[in-house]
């Protein structure tokens, strides 16, 4: 018998008889925020639980949630836990084949249809026969109101609530895929309470903490870390109207943790830089008055004025952008996790300077080893037994023994701190016959503020070549020339730092952003790499032999995705 953690129920059941009155949920409505306390959470779910079970469910079905974040997403999650049913999340940036591959690999039998951008793919991807409940948002049709069924339906008794074993099924979490179909990870309540428990102590979260949730509740990173965080934690979660309204809604949150993804971090510096160019922000930096007032006012407008702990995951972020953010006096710390880990499972902290660029060391209870060919292995609780409906798969990353492999490739310095140096499946093979890991080259491309995106590729070529899309806040007004003897400079600098397989031949600047919307980013805002290769083959074998050159200087469109 493993560790015996409580049930998340158990823990929104504890918080609702200790501070029955204190805020739990803040949800901001037509600029205005709806607070809902710890007991309207507890009477709520337990209502929606009774209303599923009214519908004729059976115990372990399977049920969707598919909705951008807000309090009603936590609610109708707890509800479905509250029930006896499987909750299984869908992105809601997912396409219409997606939507319908997620529902009928789970045999989802109800979804809970919420705040969208584009209804078109739900529409299109959920079949007839699925229930669907309205959360109180305009959305696309239902048969059923979440406010009418809550006013239909008396809470559920405390003594039905479901209270299942620890590794039974909690949820069918799928990955966001950045190849082929998504699978689907089965998550137990020994990973989930794990998954949130762990993390509440090794962050060392009291009972004061803010915290706000706008990442992708359908990934386990924001589904771990903020919202089943905040139930063990006992802490309130404020949550974003919208992306026009996010900078004021989160200045509003006065968060006391943030956690957000590179690609946001390296926004938020665009943002800063095309306000204040780099060297005029160095300059009041180094003026001791005028450094703390710079400091301070670019913290409040980042809306991190509280924020103790701040952190960065979900992908590698570039040392240099780190070192930038701490000479604002804005530490952060990065953390490492999967879907098949239940969330974090390791992190830098607290923040030590001399540890920036590695993902700190493994949480308490779990268990590491490095294979000889560097490959990240990991057990303990909050590590899946496998893959739902594909026992092929999950035989092939899970030893004997409950050892997962983690596709990652690390390294380890004395002091136990791991460093990703790439993913194992990322690793190409050059025309040479040389192995090339793109993350490392990757992170060096970032130390120039100018460029926002980028991916190395070149199976099969000489050289690596370097594809990028570059910030448009920060090179506004400026011109092509001025922008390429830039990237020659970091051109000439990667290659005078990396052995002569690894020196790049050119660096291409594209088009166009790459974005979930066009395909080429994950809903967690990692590349597609793959998808990104097809997309400038051509681009890349045409390209001038030049240190620097645009795509439109390449002499061939590269094709758009399918």
């Amino acid at each position: 018998m493993g560790t015996q953690y409580a049930l998340p129920i158990e823990m929104l059941q504890k918080w609702a008889t200790e501070k029955p009155n204190s805020v739990y949920l803040r949800q901001p409505v037509n600029r205005q925020f709806i607070e809902f306390t710890w007991k309207e959470c507890y009477d709520t779910v337990r209502r929606m639980a009774a209303a599923l079970q009214s519908m004729g469910f059976q115990p372990g079905d399977r049920i969707g949630i598919l909705s951008k974040n807000c309090a009603e997403w936590f609610l109708a999650d707890f509800a479905i836990q509250a029930a006896g049913y499987i909750s299984t999340p869908i992105y809601y940036t997912a396409s219409a084949d997606t939507i319908s591959y997620i529902i009928d690999h789970a045999d989802i039998k109800a979804v809970f249809m919420g705040k969208l951008d584009d209804f078109a793919p739900s529409e299109q991807g959920i079949r007839d026969g699925v229930v669907k409940i309205a959360l109180p948002y305009k959305t696309i049709d239902c048969e059923y109101s979440w406010t009418e069924l809550l006013k239909q339906n008396e809470p559920l008794p405390e003594d039905q609530l479901a209270k299942p074993d620890l590794d039974e099924l909690f949820s069918i979490v799928y990955t966001s895929g950045s190849t082929g179909n998504p699978k689907g990870v089965e998550v137990s309540w020994r990973n989930i309470a794990y998954g949130a428990w762990s993390p509440t102590q090794s962050l060392e979260l009291g009972r004061e903490e803010r915290l706000i949730s706008y990442l992708p509740l359908a990934h386990i990173t924001e589904r771990a870390l903020i919202e089943h965080v905040s139930l063990y934690a006992g802490v309130v979660v404020s949550f974003v109207e919208s992306l026009d309204t996010f900078a004021e809604d989160l200045r509003a949150a006065e968060v006391t943790m943030f956690i957000s993804v590179p690609r946001l971090w390296m926004k938020f510096q665009s943002g800063i830089l095309a306000k204040v160019p780099q060297k005029k922000l160095d300059r009041l930096l180094s003026i001791p008055i005028l450094s703390w007032y710079v400091k301070r006012k670019i913290r409040a407008q980042l809306g991190l004025t509280n924020a103790k702990l701040i952190g960065s995951g979900s992908a590698p972020i570039s040392k240099a952008v780190l070192e930038w953010y701490q000479k604002l006096g804005i530490n952060i710390t990065e953390g490492w996790g999967m879907t098949e880990t239940a969330g974090l499972a390791s992190s830098h902290f607290p923040f030590r300077a001399d540890k920036v660029g590695t993902i700190g060391t493994p949480l308490a209870g779990l268990e590491i080893k490095i294979t000889d060919e560097g490959e990240l292995l990991i057990r303990g609780d909050s590590v899946t037994k496998g893959y739902y409906k594909d026992p092929e798969m999950t035989a092939e990353t899970i030893e004997e023994g409950g050892w997962f492999h983690t596709g990652d490739k690390v390294e380890q310095d004395a002091d136990g701190f791991l460093r990703i140096t790439g993913r194992v499946k990322e690793i190409f093979k050059s025309s040479k016959g040389k192995y090339i890991a793109p993350v490392p080259i990757e992170a060096m491309l970032f130390d120039n503020t100018y460029v926002e995106q980028a991916c190395v590729m070149g199976s099969e070529l000489a050289q690596p070549v370097a594809v990028v899309f570059l910030s448009s806040e920060i090179t506004h007004g400026l011109s092509r020339e001025e922008v390429r003897t830039s990237l020659e400079e970091t051109y000439h600098s990667i290659n005078r730092s990396v052995e002569s397989h690894l020196k790049l031949s050119s660096i291409i600047v594209a088009n166009d952003m790459w974005t979930i919307e066009n395909g080429y980013l994950t809903p967690t805002m990692k590349i597609k790499r793959t998808r990104l290769e097809d997309r400038y083959q051509d681009v890349v074998h045409s390209m001038p032999d030049r240190p620097v050159v645009w795509e439109d200087e390449c002499g061939t469109e590269a094709t758009a995705p399918a």
